[in-house]
Protein backbone atom coordinates (compact mmCIF):
# COMPACT_ATOMS: atom_id res chain seq x y z
CA UNK A 1 0.00 0.00 0.00
CA UNK A 2 1.29 3.42 -0.88
CA UNK A 3 1.53 5.66 2.16
CA UNK A 4 2.39 8.90 0.40
CA UNK A 5 -1.13 10.27 0.59
CA UNK A 6 -1.70 9.52 4.25
CA UNK A 7 -0.70 12.17 6.81
CA UNK A 8 2.52 11.42 8.57
CA UNK A 9 2.92 11.60 12.32
CA UNK A 10 5.81 11.73 14.75
CA UNK A 11 7.41 8.39 15.49
CA UNK A 12 5.88 6.90 18.61
CA UNK A 13 4.20 3.58 19.13
CA UNK A 14 1.04 3.03 21.13
CA UNK A 15 1.52 -0.20 23.07
CA UNK A 16 -1.44 -2.19 21.63
CA UNK A 17 -0.43 -1.40 18.05
CA UNK A 18 3.24 -2.02 18.72
CA UNK A 19 2.41 -5.54 19.85
CA UNK A 20 0.38 -6.30 16.68
CA UNK A 21 2.06 -4.57 13.72
CA UNK A 22 1.06 -7.45 11.44
CA UNK A 23 -2.60 -6.54 11.95
CA UNK A 24 -2.13 -3.05 10.47
CA UNK A 25 -2.05 -1.94 6.84
CA UNK A 26 1.49 -1.47 5.60
CA UNK A 27 1.27 2.35 5.54
CA UNK A 28 0.03 2.50 9.13
CA UNK A 29 2.56 -0.07 10.26
CA UNK A 30 5.34 2.05 8.74
CA UNK A 31 4.00 5.16 10.50
CA UNK A 32 3.93 3.37 13.85
CA UNK A 33 7.45 2.00 13.64
CA UNK A 34 9.45 3.36 16.61
CA UNK A 35 12.72 3.65 14.66
CA UNK A 36 11.26 5.04 11.46
CA UNK A 37 13.86 7.36 9.98
CA UNK A 38 12.86 10.69 8.43
CA UNK A 39 11.99 10.22 4.79
CA UNK A 40 11.53 6.48 5.09
CA UNK A 41 7.80 6.83 4.44
CA UNK A 42 8.68 7.97 0.91
CA UNK A 43 9.57 4.39 0.00
CA UNK A 44 6.97 1.75 -0.68
CA UNK A 45 6.15 0.04 2.59
CA UNK A 46 6.60 -3.69 2.92
CA UNK A 47 3.36 -5.63 3.01
CA UNK A 48 2.21 -6.91 6.36
CA UNK A 49 0.38 -10.17 7.08
CA UNK A 50 -2.88 -8.28 6.95
CA UNK A 51 -1.99 -6.88 3.52
CA UNK A 52 -1.34 -10.34 2.14
CA UNK A 53 -4.66 -11.60 3.50
CA UNK A 54 -6.52 -8.63 2.02
CA UNK A 55 -4.73 -9.02 -1.32
CA UNK A 56 -5.68 -12.69 -1.55
CA UNK A 57 -9.25 -11.83 -0.61
CA UNK A 58 -9.44 -9.12 -3.27
CA UNK A 59 -8.00 -11.51 -5.86
CA UNK A 60 -10.54 -14.22 -5.01
CA UNK A 61 -13.37 -11.67 -5.10
CA UNK A 62 -12.22 -10.50 -8.54
CA UNK A 63 -11.99 -14.11 -9.74
CA UNK A 64 -15.40 -15.04 -8.31
CA UNK A 65 -17.12 -12.06 -9.91
CA UNK A 66 -15.16 -12.75 -13.09
CA UNK A 67 -16.41 -16.34 -13.21
CA UNK A 68 -19.99 -15.13 -12.89
CA UNK A 69 -19.35 -12.66 -15.70
CA UNK A 70 -17.69 -15.31 -17.86
CA UNK A 71 -20.66 -17.65 -17.39
CA UNK A 72 -23.05 -14.83 -18.32
CA UNK A 73 -21.05 -14.01 -21.47
CA UNK A 74 -20.90 -17.68 -22.54
CA UNK A 75 -24.69 -18.00 -22.31
CA UNK A 76 -25.46 -14.63 -23.88
CA UNK A 77 -26.95 -15.14 -27.37
CA UNK A 78 -25.86 -11.63 -28.38
CA UNK A 79 -22.15 -12.52 -27.94
CA UNK A 80 -20.27 -14.67 -30.44
CA UNK A 81 -18.09 -17.56 -29.19
CA UNK A 82 -14.88 -15.84 -30.31
CA UNK A 83 -15.79 -12.64 -28.51
CA UNK A 84 -16.68 -14.68 -25.40
CA UNK A 85 -13.25 -16.33 -25.40
CA UNK A 86 -11.54 -12.96 -25.80
CA UNK A 87 -13.68 -11.62 -22.96
CA UNK A 88 -12.49 -14.41 -20.66
CA UNK A 89 -8.82 -13.93 -21.62
CA UNK A 90 -9.05 -10.17 -20.93
CA UNK A 91 -10.81 -10.90 -17.64
CA UNK A 92 -8.11 -13.36 -16.56
CA UNK A 93 -5.40 -10.78 -17.26
CA UNK A 94 -7.40 -8.15 -15.36
CA UNK A 95 -7.68 -10.48 -12.35
CA UNK A 96 -3.91 -11.04 -12.43
CA UNK A 97 -3.38 -7.26 -12.54
CA UNK A 98 -5.18 -6.97 -9.19
CA UNK A 99 -1.85 -7.81 -7.53
CA UNK A 100 -0.53 -4.46 -8.81
CA UNK A 101 -3.26 -2.45 -7.16
CA UNK A 102 -1.11 -1.23 -4.23
CA UNK A 103 1.74 0.00 -6.41
CA UNK A 104 -0.32 1.71 -9.14
CA UNK A 105 -3.85 2.30 -7.84
CA UNK A 106 -4.57 5.21 -10.20
CA UNK A 107 -3.13 3.53 -13.30
CA UNK A 108 -4.99 0.28 -12.61
CA UNK A 109 -8.30 2.08 -12.08
CA UNK A 110 -7.90 4.06 -15.31
CA UNK A 111 -6.99 0.92 -17.26
CA UNK A 112 -10.03 -0.92 -15.88
CA UNK A 113 -12.48 1.65 -17.29
CA UNK A 114 -12.13 0.60 -20.97
CA UNK A 115 -11.38 -3.02 -20.03
CA UNK A 116 -14.63 -3.32 -18.06
CA UNK A 117 -16.49 -1.97 -21.09
CA UNK A 118 -14.99 -4.67 -23.32
CA UNK A 119 -15.03 -7.59 -20.86
CA UNK A 120 -17.70 -8.76 -18.43
CA UNK A 121 -15.16 -11.13 -16.90
CA UNK A 122 -13.06 -8.14 -15.84
CA UNK A 123 -15.94 -6.70 -13.79
CA UNK A 124 -14.57 -8.07 -10.52
CA UNK A 125 -11.13 -6.60 -11.17
CA UNK A 126 -12.75 -3.24 -11.99
CA UNK A 127 -14.65 -3.27 -8.68
CA UNK A 128 -11.45 -4.06 -6.75
CA UNK A 129 -9.60 -1.29 -8.62
CA UNK A 130 -12.28 1.27 -7.68
CA UNK A 131 -12.11 0.18 -4.03
CA UNK A 132 -8.31 0.43 -3.99
CA UNK A 133 -8.40 3.87 -5.59
CA UNK A 134 -10.86 5.13 -2.96
CA UNK A 135 -8.67 3.77 -0.14
CA UNK A 136 -5.29 5.04 -1.33
CA UNK A 137 -6.00 8.29 -3.16
CA UNK A 138 -7.83 11.56 -2.41
CA UNK A 139 -11.36 12.21 -3.63
CA UNK A 140 -10.25 14.21 -6.68
CA UNK A 141 -8.97 10.98 -8.24
CA UNK A 142 -11.95 8.96 -7.11
CA UNK A 143 -14.43 11.53 -8.40
CA UNK A 144 -13.07 11.67 -11.93
CA UNK A 145 -12.25 8.01 -12.45
CA UNK A 146 -15.30 6.72 -10.59
CA UNK A 147 -17.55 9.13 -12.47
CA UNK A 148 -16.19 8.01 -15.84
CA UNK A 149 -16.54 4.35 -14.82
CA UNK A 150 -20.19 4.83 -13.82
CA UNK A 151 -20.88 6.86 -16.95
CA UNK A 152 -19.53 3.98 -19.08
CA UNK A 153 -22.02 1.46 -17.63
CA UNK A 154 -24.79 2.25 -20.15
CA UNK A 155 -22.32 1.68 -22.98
CA UNK A 156 -21.29 -1.66 -21.47
CA UNK A 157 -24.85 -2.98 -21.23
CA UNK A 158 -25.72 -1.55 -24.64
CA UNK A 159 -22.86 -3.46 -26.30
CA UNK A 160 -23.70 -6.71 -24.45
CA UNK A 161 -27.31 -6.65 -23.33
CA UNK A 162 -28.37 -9.28 -20.81
CA UNK A 163 -31.37 -11.32 -21.91
CA UNK A 164 -32.52 -11.94 -18.31
CA UNK A 165 -32.04 -8.42 -16.84
CA UNK A 166 -33.64 -5.31 -18.39
CA UNK A 167 -31.23 -2.62 -19.59
CA UNK A 168 -32.36 0.05 -17.09
CA UNK A 169 -32.28 -2.35 -14.15
CA UNK A 170 -28.77 -3.48 -15.08
CA UNK A 171 -27.54 0.13 -15.28
CA UNK A 172 -29.07 1.01 -11.89
CA UNK A 173 -27.64 -2.08 -10.22
CA UNK A 174 -24.20 -1.45 -11.70
CA UNK A 175 -24.31 2.18 -10.57
CA UNK A 176 -25.32 1.23 -7.02
CA UNK A 177 -22.57 -1.39 -6.87
CA UNK A 178 -19.89 1.04 -8.04
CA UNK A 179 -21.09 3.79 -5.71
CA UNK A 180 -21.19 1.38 -2.77
CA UNK A 181 -17.67 0.15 -3.44
CA UNK A 182 -16.36 3.73 -3.73
CA UNK A 183 -18.14 4.74 -0.52
CA UNK A 184 -16.74 1.75 1.33
CA UNK A 185 -13.23 2.56 0.17
CA UNK A 186 -13.59 6.21 1.22
CA UNK A 187 -14.82 5.08 4.64
CA UNK A 188 -11.74 2.88 5.07
CA UNK A 189 -9.47 5.77 4.06
CA UNK A 190 -11.21 8.17 6.44
CA UNK A 191 -10.87 5.70 9.30
CA UNK A 192 -7.15 5.35 8.69
CA UNK A 193 -6.69 9.12 8.53
CA UNK A 194 -8.70 9.48 11.74
CA UNK A 195 -6.44 6.96 13.46
CA UNK A 196 -3.32 8.87 12.42
CA UNK A 197 -4.96 12.17 13.36
CA UNK A 198 -5.80 10.91 16.84
CA UNK A 199 -2.29 9.55 17.17
CA UNK A 200 -0.90 12.92 16.05
CA UNK A 201 -3.05 14.68 18.61
CA UNK A 202 -2.00 12.35 21.42
CA UNK A 203 1.68 12.73 20.59
CA UNK A 204 1.28 16.50 20.31
CA UNK A 205 -0.36 16.57 23.73
CA UNK A 206 2.50 14.49 25.16
CA UNK A 207 5.07 16.82 23.59
CA UNK A 208 3.28 19.89 24.92
CA UNK A 209 3.12 18.35 28.39
CA UNK A 210 6.83 17.57 28.21
CA UNK A 211 7.58 21.13 27.08
CA UNK A 212 5.46 22.57 29.89
CA UNK A 213 7.28 20.38 32.40
CA UNK A 214 10.65 21.40 30.97
CA UNK A 215 9.67 25.07 31.06
CA UNK A 216 8.50 24.72 34.66
CA UNK A 217 11.81 23.11 35.58
CA UNK A 218 13.74 25.86 33.83
CA UNK A 219 11.75 28.58 35.57
CA UNK A 220 12.26 26.83 38.90
CA UNK A 221 16.02 26.61 38.29
CA UNK A 222 16.15 30.29 37.35
CA UNK A 223 14.16 31.24 40.42
CA UNK A 224 16.39 29.11 42.64
CA UNK A 225 19.53 30.65 41.12
CA UNK A 226 18.12 34.15 41.60
CA UNK A 227 17.19 33.43 45.20
CA UNK A 228 20.61 31.97 46.03
CA UNK A 229 22.34 34.93 44.44
CA UNK A 230 20.20 37.46 46.28
CA UNK A 231 20.57 35.67 49.60
CA UNK A 232 24.26 34.76 49.56
CA UNK A 233 25.89 37.56 47.57
CA UNK A 234 25.35 40.12 50.33
CA UNK A 235 26.80 37.90 53.04
CA UNK A 236 29.77 36.74 50.98
CA UNK A 237 30.59 40.31 50.00
CA UNK A 238 30.80 41.26 53.68
CA UNK A 239 33.09 38.30 54.28
CA UNK A 240 35.31 39.33 51.36
CA UNK A 241 35.57 42.96 52.45
CA UNK A 242 36.50 42.26 56.07
CA UNK A 243 38.78 39.36 55.21
CA UNK A 244 40.58 41.64 52.77
CA UNK A 245 40.90 44.33 55.44
CA UNK A 246 42.47 41.86 57.85
CA UNK A 247 44.84 40.65 55.14
CA UNK A 248 46.12 44.08 54.14
CA UNK A 249 46.13 45.60 57.65
CA UNK A 250 47.62 43.01 59.97
CA UNK A 251 48.83 45.85 62.23
CA UNK A 252 45.34 47.29 62.77
CA UNK A 253 44.24 48.03 66.32
CA UNK A 254 43.01 45.06 68.27
CA UNK A 255 39.52 46.58 68.58
CA UNK A 256 39.14 46.86 64.80
CA UNK A 257 40.41 43.30 64.31
CA UNK A 258 37.93 42.01 66.88
CA UNK A 259 35.11 43.94 65.22
CA UNK A 260 36.06 42.69 61.75
CA UNK A 261 36.32 39.13 63.04
CA UNK A 262 32.90 39.48 64.63
CA UNK A 263 31.41 40.70 61.35
CA UNK A 264 33.06 37.80 59.51
CA UNK A 265 31.71 35.31 62.05
CA UNK A 266 28.23 36.82 61.96
CA UNK A 267 28.20 37.01 58.16
CA UNK A 268 29.37 33.41 57.85
CA UNK A 269 26.68 32.33 60.32
CA UNK A 270 24.01 34.24 58.40
CA UNK A 271 25.27 32.85 55.09
CA UNK A 272 24.98 29.31 56.43
CA UNK A 273 21.50 30.05 57.72
CA UNK A 274 20.49 31.46 54.34
CA UNK A 275 21.97 28.46 52.57
CA UNK A 276 20.01 26.12 54.84
CA UNK A 277 16.91 28.18 54.06
CA UNK A 278 17.35 27.81 50.31
CA UNK A 279 18.05 24.08 50.64
CA UNK A 280 14.99 23.70 52.81
CA UNK A 281 12.89 25.51 50.22
CA UNK A 282 14.23 23.19 47.50
CA UNK A 283 13.27 20.16 49.54
CA UNK A 284 9.85 21.66 50.11
CA UNK A 285 9.29 22.08 46.38
CA UNK A 286 9.16 25.88 46.20
CA UNK A 287 11.33 28.96 46.16
CA UNK A 288 9.34 31.61 47.95
CA UNK A 289 7.75 29.36 50.52
CA UNK A 290 8.48 28.98 54.18
CA UNK A 291 9.75 25.42 53.99
CA UNK A 292 12.82 26.25 56.04
CA UNK A 293 10.74 27.66 58.88
CA UNK A 294 12.72 30.91 58.76
CA UNK A 295 10.78 34.14 58.13
CA UNK A 296 11.36 35.84 54.78
CA UNK A 297 12.65 39.44 54.84
CA UNK A 298 10.14 42.24 54.31
CA UNK A 299 10.38 46.01 53.99
CA UNK A 300 10.49 46.30 57.78
CA UNK A 301 13.89 44.55 57.69
CA UNK A 302 15.37 47.24 55.45
CA UNK A 303 16.67 49.25 58.41
CA UNK A 304 18.47 46.18 59.73
CA UNK A 305 20.04 45.64 56.31
CA UNK A 306 21.28 49.24 56.25
CA UNK A 307 22.60 48.94 59.80
CA UNK A 308 24.46 45.78 58.86
CA UNK A 309 26.04 47.55 55.90
CA UNK A 310 27.06 50.45 58.12
CA UNK A 311 28.67 48.05 60.57
CA UNK A 312 30.67 46.71 57.65
CA UNK A 313 32.10 50.18 57.06
CA UNK A 314 29.80 51.47 54.34
CA UNK A 315 28.38 54.96 54.27
CA UNK A 316 24.65 54.51 53.79
CA UNK A 317 21.92 57.14 54.01
CA UNK A 318 18.40 55.71 54.36
CA UNK A 319 15.48 57.97 53.47
CA UNK A 320 12.45 55.93 54.53
CA UNK A 321 9.24 57.77 53.66
CA UNK A 322 6.79 54.91 53.97
CA UNK A 323 4.55 55.29 56.99
CA UNK A 324 3.98 51.87 58.47
CA UNK A 325 6.17 49.31 56.69
CA UNK A 326 3.98 46.55 58.07
CA UNK A 327 1.17 47.68 55.77
CA UNK A 328 3.24 46.87 52.67
CA UNK A 329 2.28 43.46 51.20
CA UNK A 330 4.79 40.75 52.09
CA UNK A 331 5.64 39.90 48.46
CA UNK A 332 6.19 43.57 47.56
CA UNK A 333 8.27 44.19 50.69
CA UNK A 334 10.40 41.10 50.05
CA UNK A 335 11.08 42.20 46.46
CA UNK A 336 12.00 45.72 47.62
CA UNK A 337 14.32 44.26 50.27
CA UNK A 338 16.09 42.07 47.68
CA UNK A 339 16.52 45.04 45.31
CA UNK A 340 18.02 47.19 48.09
CA UNK A 341 20.24 44.29 49.15
CA UNK A 342 21.59 43.82 45.62
CA UNK A 343 22.10 47.58 45.22
CA UNK A 344 24.13 47.77 48.43
CA UNK A 345 26.13 44.69 47.47
CA UNK A 346 27.02 46.17 44.06
CA UNK A 347 27.95 49.52 45.64
CA UNK A 348 30.19 47.76 48.16
CA UNK A 349 31.97 45.84 45.38
CA UNK A 350 32.26 48.49 42.68
CA UNK A 351 32.26 51.76 44.63
CA UNK A 352 33.97 51.17 47.99
CA UNK A 353 34.09 54.28 50.12
CA UNK A 354 31.27 56.04 48.26
CA UNK A 355 28.18 57.16 50.13
CA UNK A 356 25.10 55.18 49.12
CA UNK A 357 21.62 56.68 49.29
CA UNK A 358 18.58 54.45 49.68
CA UNK A 359 15.22 56.13 49.15
CA UNK A 360 11.92 54.37 49.80
CA UNK A 361 8.56 56.04 49.26
CA UNK A 362 5.01 55.23 48.23
CA UNK A 363 1.50 54.66 49.42
CA UNK A 364 -1.36 52.23 48.79
CA UNK A 365 -2.74 52.73 45.31
CA UNK A 366 0.36 54.64 44.15
CA UNK A 367 2.92 51.86 44.37
CA UNK A 368 6.22 51.51 46.16
CA UNK A 369 9.26 53.37 44.79
CA UNK A 370 12.79 52.32 45.71
CA UNK A 371 15.99 54.03 44.64
CA UNK A 372 19.59 53.04 45.39
CA UNK A 373 22.23 55.51 44.19
CA UNK A 374 25.94 55.93 44.69
CA UNK A 375 28.40 58.47 43.23
CA UNK A 376 31.65 57.53 41.57
CA UNK A 377 34.08 55.89 44.02
CA UNK A 378 36.95 57.96 45.39
CA UNK A 379 40.34 56.94 44.08
CA UNK A 380 41.23 53.84 42.08
CA UNK A 381 38.99 50.81 42.39
CA UNK A 382 40.41 47.36 41.58
CA UNK A 383 38.50 45.38 39.00
CA UNK A 384 35.90 43.15 40.60
CA UNK A 385 34.64 40.12 38.66
CA UNK A 386 30.93 40.14 37.96
CA UNK A 387 28.56 38.68 35.38
CA UNK A 388 25.62 41.04 35.85
CA UNK A 389 23.38 38.16 36.87
CA UNK A 390 22.26 40.06 39.94
CA UNK A 391 20.76 42.92 37.93
CA UNK A 392 19.19 40.43 35.54
CA UNK A 393 17.67 38.62 38.49
CA UNK A 394 16.36 41.90 39.92
CA UNK A 395 14.70 42.73 36.60
CA UNK A 396 13.02 39.33 36.50
CA UNK A 397 11.96 39.61 40.13
CA UNK A 398 10.43 43.06 39.58
CA UNK A 399 8.60 41.88 36.45
CA UNK A 400 7.20 38.85 38.27
CA UNK A 401 5.90 41.21 40.96
CA UNK A 402 4.18 43.33 38.30
CA UNK A 403 6.62 46.23 38.58
CA UNK A 404 9.53 47.63 36.66
CA UNK A 405 13.16 48.46 37.30
CA UNK A 406 15.77 50.68 35.66
CA UNK A 407 19.49 50.70 36.28
CA UNK A 408 22.49 52.38 34.74
CA UNK A 409 25.04 55.16 35.12
CA UNK A 410 24.05 58.30 36.99
CA UNK A 411 24.89 61.85 35.94
CA UNK A 412 27.74 62.20 38.46
CA UNK A 413 29.52 59.09 37.19
CA UNK A 414 27.96 56.83 39.77
CA UNK A 415 25.33 54.16 39.46
CA UNK A 416 21.60 54.07 40.10
CA UNK A 417 18.92 51.43 40.56
CA UNK A 418 15.33 52.72 40.39
CA UNK A 419 12.39 50.38 40.92
CA UNK A 420 8.64 50.69 41.11
CA UNK A 421 6.46 47.95 42.56
CA UNK A 422 2.66 47.80 42.64
CA UNK A 423 0.98 48.43 45.99
CA UNK A 424 -2.75 48.08 45.68
CA UNK A 425 -5.08 50.05 47.88
CA UNK A 426 -7.26 48.11 50.35
CA UNK A 427 -10.52 47.00 48.78
CA UNK A 428 -12.65 48.74 51.40
CA UNK A 429 -11.02 52.18 51.17
CA UNK A 430 -11.90 55.33 49.29
CA UNK A 431 -14.95 55.55 47.08
CA UNK A 432 -15.44 51.80 47.12
CA UNK A 433 -16.15 51.89 50.86
CA UNK A 434 -18.83 54.46 50.28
Amino acid sequence: MSGNELPSAPSAVPAPLARRPWALPSALAAEFEPDRAPGRNKRRARRTVRDWLVDFACFFVAVAIGLVGADAVSGNPHVTPGFAEADQVIGALACAAVWLRRRWPVGLAIAMVPISVLSDTAGGAAVVALFTLAVHRPFRYVGWIGGVSIAALPLTYWLRPDADVPFLVAVVLGTLLSAGVIGWGMFVRSRRQLLLSLRDRAIRAENEAALRAEQAQRLARESIAREMHDVLAHRLTLLSVHAGALEFRPDAPRQEIVRAAGVIRESAHEALQDLREVIGVLRGGGVDGEASGRPQPTLAALESLVAESRDAGMKVVLDHRVAGSAAVPAAVGRTAYRIAQEGLTNARKHAPGAEVTVLVSGAPGEGLTLSVRNPSPPGEVPAVPGSGQGLIGLTERAMLAGGRIEHGSAGDGGFRVDAWLPWDAPSGSGDEAR
